[in-house]
């Protein structure tokens, strides 16, 4: 996998609001101050901590003086709290021109959000499901407006080769007895995020909706493992490991890539890698259709 990009080829982000959850560490702070530098109308970020989304603002400012940069609490665990983040988000902008469905937690301890889902589904799944869906008319809105290139652009990883797609267990902690049981939790969360981009894609075609990986980037999500998984990262990722800013190539590769040069629904390896592995999971014609289907039937009582 590459780790360059050349900055330069980031456009001018004259009159665009964009909007990245998990701004508050790792790739979603580099992406908020990178792209603070290109002139954008607005820059929202979500995250859970509001000291953390200060720090990522004063980063971002100090290099971009004048950049309107604004934070949104938001706790994608919890869809009471999704739901509250797109309300806020709908009624401050009147646009919203790319969305990086950014944020996720990886092999954490057995446990459920207080919604009764399996946190690292709910978390790197759900929340953004609905966050979606609740910001759809918006970014439809926007699509319709002159000169407007909407993206839609969901973090993903190479984790969901080794994902499957099991609806009944999504409300329980099964496969928690074996060590592996949380890298199985996380894989089929991760390619939730390749199955629904796809059929975004194909349900919103005037919207451009893909899924894109950092690559294995030395961030929280790796520090904060257990002694045992922090070294089975650094061990099958050996020489691999990129920093955040590597880690953010890919995302801003794929707001600035030409839009009729990206496949729509694809899954791109960075930089700007087409991928062309498959899973049994992912080859399946109706697995992003169930899937799709699946999410809108749990969360139909916020979309109504």
């Amino acid at each position: 996998m590459s780790n360059s990009f050349d900055k330069s080829t980031i456009p001018d982000l004259g009159g665009r609001v964009i909007l990245v959850t998990g701004g508050t560490g790792g790739i979603g702070v580099e992406i908020v101050v990178e792209l603070a530098k290109h002139n954008p109308a607005h820059i929202v970020f979500t995250g859970r901590n509001a000291t953390s989304a200060r720090t990522t603002i004063s980063r971002a400012q100090a290099l971009s003086p004048g950049a309107s940069i604004a934070f949104v609490q938001c706790d994608l665990a919890s869809l009471t709290s999704v739901n509250a983040a797109a309300d806020k988000i709908i009624a401050a902008y009147p646009r919203l021109d790319v969305f990086f469905a950014n944020a996720g937690i990886m092999a954490t301890p057995p446990g459920l959000s207080e919604d009764g889902y399996e946190v690292q589904f709910a978390t790197n799944h759900v929340g953004h499901a609905l966050l979606t869906r609740r910001l759809l008319p918006l970014l439809e809105k926007t699509q319709a407006m002159p000169g407007a290139d909407v993206r839609v652009v969901i973090t993903s990883s190479t984790a969901w080769y080794g994902g499957v797609m099991k609806f009944d267990p999504l409300k329980t902690t099964k496969n928690t007895a074996v060590a592996m049981g949380r890298w199985q939790r996380y894989c089929d969360s991760k390619l939730a995020n390749v199955l629904y981009a796809r059929e975004l894609a194909k349900r919103y075609p005037k919207l451009l909706c893909f899924s894109v990986t950092p690559g294995v980037v030395g961030t929280s999500l790796v520090t904060d493992l257990s002694l045992f998984d922090r070294a089975f990262v650094y061990v099958s990722q050996l020489g691999r490991i990129k920093t955040p800013e590597q880690g953010s190539y890919n995302h801003l590769w794929a707001l600035s890539e030409p839009r009729a040069s990206i496949k729509a629904g694809a899954f791109y390896e960075p930089v700007g890698k087409l991928s062309t592995s498959e899973s049994a999971s992912s080859k399946d014609p109706e697995m992003a259709g169930r899937l799709w289907e699946w999410t809108e039937k749990e969360l139909k009582k916020w979309l109504e």
